[in-house]
């Protein structure tokens, strides 16, 4: 099978990007596996790719960036997409152009943008697949309207909790698309397991409000108090970098609380820890939760609507406390900080638990998903939205008077014929 992935960028940083790379590289095990970078800023990617999975590029934002097609806004990627910004005509048509020309069996979006591109251009003879890497409730009304009327020309769409995809069953109105949770992988360790001895608590990602970072070195605090030995470690880059250093600061932690910038791989640096930590206000899945498990840490996580709760068994692997709560937040930690065999027997059963995770698993089930998705597309039960499904899905953008006009009159006249509608 040739599966192709449509991503953003494949060059840079993120969880979507590193979820992608560890889903390409498992399924290239057995399948001839690409991914299409709609942009790319830079020679090569900084995470690691299996060398059997291609990148190709659409548009290089290091020699086309003056392009005047990109001086002009997206016409089909959906201005209510967050990442309308670094879309424009010309993305449009690379886009269009790789869709209609594509010789894969398999196209998987991985943003909703992307994923109507794929649901509204892609050829019939392409097996669709959307992919949510957020969540439903993260969607404004006006894109959760225009991915409505899009996603019904899918034939799969995945999102990474169960919980999510109940409410894309339940809201988003796709009765003939399947809508099935497919988490995220992250690749099987290379180095031995934390063994719980050390006196370090180790959190990682982007340094933005979403991430409640503010949260963690307050909650930290109630931990230094007590064992002032203790250290934590926060692993990323962003905009809150400023604002969390004066914090550290103002609260008298600089001697315990060390921001360490981005560091990728992570794994080296979840096994010196004995504890991971996760203060997100909103989580769409949790990947350094799992990342920090799979290297035998028990990890203290905020209880957001979707993602930690599914990973963690809470006093069994990890703890889960209530959002926006530092005092709770501080007493979890300190549980496990005060009892070195709870710590060390939840880091074990994190380890053990969070096997589900691994690409062998995932990818098994990808693979069922897939196998179900195009027997069901060859018994003729492909999802239709019928006649209109085009033009009623553009009109809920922006743009939708011209969200036509890069695509020939003979290309969208040669989709509809295909598709079953008579002029």
């Amino acid at each position: 099978m040739k599966i192709s992935f449509l991503l953003h960028n494949a060059y840079g940083i993120g969880g979507t990007i590193t979820t992608t790379f560890n889903l390409a590289g498992a399924l290239a095990e057995r399948h001839d596996v690409e991914i299409v970078s709609v942009l790319r800023n830079r020679d090569n990617p900084p995470l690691t790719l299996d060398p059997r999975v291609r990148v190709r590029p659409l548009v290089d934002l290091r020699t086309e960036r003056d392009d005047p097609l990109h001086k002009e806004p997206a016409r089909v990627f959906p201005a209510a997409e967050q990442r309308h910004g670094q879309y424009s005509r010309l993305t449009d048509e690379r886009i269009a152009r790789c869709l209609a020309d594509i010789d894969a069996d398999v196209v998987i979006g991985t943003r909703p943008g992307l994923n109507v591109h794929l649901a509204l251009q892609a050829p019939d003879r392409v097996l669709r697949v959307g992919q949510e890497h957020l969540t439903w409730d993260h969607h404004s009304p006006h894109l959760r309207t225009v991915l409505r009327r899009a996603y019904r020309r899918l034939d799969l769409l995945t999102t990474v909790t169960e919980a999510d995809a109940r409410v894309y069953r339940r809201q988003a109105r796709l009765d003939r698309v399947p809508v099935q949770a497919l988490p995220n992988s992250v690749p099987d360790p290379v180095l031995p397991p934390a063994d719980g001895s050390a006196k370090l608590i180790v959190a990682a990602g982007r340094l933005v409000p979403v991430k409640g970072y503010d949260l963690l070195v307050r909650a930290f605090a109630k931990v230094a108090a007590e064992h002032p030995d203790w250290r934590l470690r926060v692993y990323g880059m962003g905009e809150e970098r400023d604002r969390l250093r004066d914090l550290v600061h103002e609260l008298g932690l600089s001697n315990n609380v060390h921001l360490m910038g981005a560091a990728a791989p992570m794994e080296g640096e979840w096994v010196k820890a004995s504890i991971g930590a996760a203060s997100s206000v909103f989580e769409p899945f949790g990947m350094t939760i799992v990342e920090a498990m799979r290297c035998g840490l028990p990890v203290v996580s905020t209880d957001c609507r979707y993602g930690p709760g599914e990973i963690i068994k809470d006093g069994v692997d990890g703890r889960l406390v209530p959002p926006g709560d530092p005092d709770a937040f501080g007493t979890a930690l300190l549980d496990l900080v005060r009892d070195d065999e709870r710590r060390r027997a939840m880091g074990r059963a994190a380890a053990e638990n969070a096997r589900r995770y691994a690409p062998a698993s995932v990818v098994a089930e990808a693979e069922r998903l897939l196998t179900d998705a195009l027997a069901t597309r060859a018994a003729g039960h492909r999802p239709d939205a019928g006649p209109d499904a085009l033009s009623h899905t553009l009109t809920g953008t922006a743009h939708a008077a011209r969200d036509l006009a890069h695509v020939t009159a003979a290309r969208v006249l040669r989709t509809l014929r295909l598709r079953g509608v008579r002029r």
